[in-house]
């Protein structure tokens, strides 16, 4: 599916280096929040993207984005195999680290105003596909004699990766500051298409859910 959807992407660029007249390279800072209960966080990153103008106003983009690592804590409990092992129960703490890499592709759309506008502010909308790629470190605070106890499922003690793809959506407003310089804001979020199971996250379903806030600088050539 990885190499699908990167062939899918050289053959956009291709085809939009004979066809494009203008474009634009784009970078931001963005602040994101994982809503996803038991690994809620908050994490900063950068987004650089290139902009394919076939009109004023229909633009194929592209971006990758990273961030730094979100961090969170969850409270586990190892069960004893046998009854009379004492304790029964052990509980501890997994300190969770995870970056967020993230490659899209697809279209933007002018709702007010242009990419090549000179006074007035613009709106623009956009929606593509994307792929999300993640790296997971975990810490157990204490680690059970496994001969005496079972350990949960997940997550596990250890580091890992897994990967997403999504459906990227994000709205956004600029305004052209003069020298084909725009500022904007955007706000932009991930819809999980897949969730391939890993042994590095405590919940899989639906994971992550996020939102990120972005401020940057467009320019046009």
């Amino acid at each position: 599916m990885q190499k699908q959807f990167f062939i899918f992407f050289l053959l956009l660029l291709t085809g939009v280096g004979y066809s494009q007249q203008r474009f634009s390279l784009a970078t931001d800072f963005s602040l994101l929040r994982n809503f996803k209960s038991s690994q809620k966080f908050w994490a900063v990153g950068q987004t650089v993207q290139a902009d394919f103008h076939f009109t004023p106003v229909n633009t194929l983009y592209v971006f990758v984005s990273y961030y730094s690592p979100g961090k969170f804590n969850n409270l586990l409990t190892a069960t004893a195999k046998q009854p009379t092992t004492q304790p029964n129960e052990i509980n501890f703490t997994n300190q969770s680290q995870v970056n967020f890499k993230t490659f899209s592709v697809g279209w933007k759309r002018f709702l007010k105003g242009s990419a090549y506008a000179e006074s007035s502010w613009n709106l623009y909308g956009y929606a593509g596909f994307g792929l999300l790629l993640a790296k997971a470190q975990n810490t157990f605070s204490v680690m059970p004699d496994t001969s005496n106890y079972i350990l949960p499922e997940h997550p596990i003690n250890g580091d890992g990766r897994f990967q997403r793809l999504t459906i990227d959506a994000a709205v956004g407003g600029e305004y052209p500051i003069g020298g084909d310089l725009y500022l904007y804001l955007e706000g932009r979020t991930w819809i999980l298409t897949s969730d391939y199971p890993t042994k590095y996250l405590q919940a899989n379903q639906n994971s992550p859910v996020v939102i990120t806030a972005n401020f940057g600088l467009r320019i046009l050539f």
